[in-house]
């Protein structure tokens, strides 16, 4: 029985077979204007309209399907960005801190070839706080009396653009130090006009600690904006000064009551004392740091 039920299907198996060869012979042997193509036209004139109404009724499913399929790739796509873009952002954060550093450390080097600092023995430190309000008058750094530093040490920085003197160190600790910044209310530094030769001091104006003067003008002495301002040292050979010559302190911007008796010089800072994060302290004076321009 078994047997001959494969037989049977085998039969019409070959049978299905002979006739599709037959029917696909005579359908590309034949005109298109025959008969097995005159079916098939036929068969697609019925079939299409079902297909067009299929075709509308799956098309929503089909789309939600590509819009379920096409929004989980973007977000793939938006979280492999995101990371890619986090990447980024650190790494530019990383090379501007370089660049900045580098800047910062190029400006320290060249006030120090500029005032010929080397004899006054620079100790690099690095700053780690800074006091919590806008007057900002001191700063701490990360070096103390192990590294040779003491009260009175005159510090200098540089922010990305200029270097120059900041201030000097009030209080030394074992491992850290207070800087008093040139802002700083209680601090007076002596202090040259290069463009006029005109020797004082500089000392932050009351109530804007950002904003120095230039003391003790007279009517008969010439300042103009611009002019450059730094650090004198000392002419007397008794008494030494806390700052060697030839450091930037800062420029003119403004002079008031010109032709008094009582002229404002007033006075930019060259570093902005809000950006440096390096600095150096120097630890030995030359001389009573005694100026070298002196009569």
């Amino acid at each position: 029985m078994y047997d001959k039920t494969v037989r049977r299907r085998r039969a019409v198996l070959g049978l299905l077979i002979a006739c599709s060869l037959i029917l696909l012979t005579a359908y590309f042997g034949e005109s298109s204007g025959g008969s097995l193509h005159a079916v098939q036209r036929g068969v697609m004139t019925v079939v299409s309209p079902i297909q067009n109404v299929a075709s509308t009724a799956v098309s929503p499913v089909r789309n939600l399907v590509n819009w379920i399929s096409d929004t989980f790739h973007a977000k793939g796509q938006v979280k492999d960005l995101r990371k890619e873009n986090t990447a980024l952002l650190r790494r530019n954060v990383a090379l501007n801190e370089k660049l900045r550093e580098a800047q910062q450390v190029a400006g320290l080097k060249e006030v120090d070839t500029n005032a010929g600092l080397a004899a006054n023995r620079p100790v690099s430190a690095t700053v780690i706080a800074a006091s919590p309000n806008a007057w900002f008058r001191t700063i701490v750094i990360d070096k103390g009396t192990s590294a040779g530093i003491q009260d009175n040490m005159p510090v200098i920085g540089a922010d990305e653009n200029n270097g120059g003197l900041i201030g000097k160190v009030s209080i030394a600790a074992s491992n850290t130090a207070v800087v008093q910044l040139v802002t700083d209310d209680r601090s007076y530094v002596s202090a040259e006009d290069v463009d006029t030769g005109f020797r004082s001091g500089v000392a932050p104006t009351v109530g804007n600690p950002g904003d120095l003067l230039l003391k003790f003008g007279t009517r008969n002495d010439t300042f103009t904006r611009g002019d450059i301002v730094i650090t004198s040292g000392t002419c007397s050979t008794r008494n030494d000064s806390l700052f060697p010559r030839g450091i930037p302190i800062g420029t003119v911007t403004r002079v008031e009551g010109i032709g008094t008796d009582d002229p404002q010089v007033h006075v930019k800072p060259l570093v902005d004392l809000h950006r440096v994060e390096d600095v150096q302290v120097l630890t030995r004076s030359v001389d009573g740091n005694r100026s070298t321009a002196c009569p």
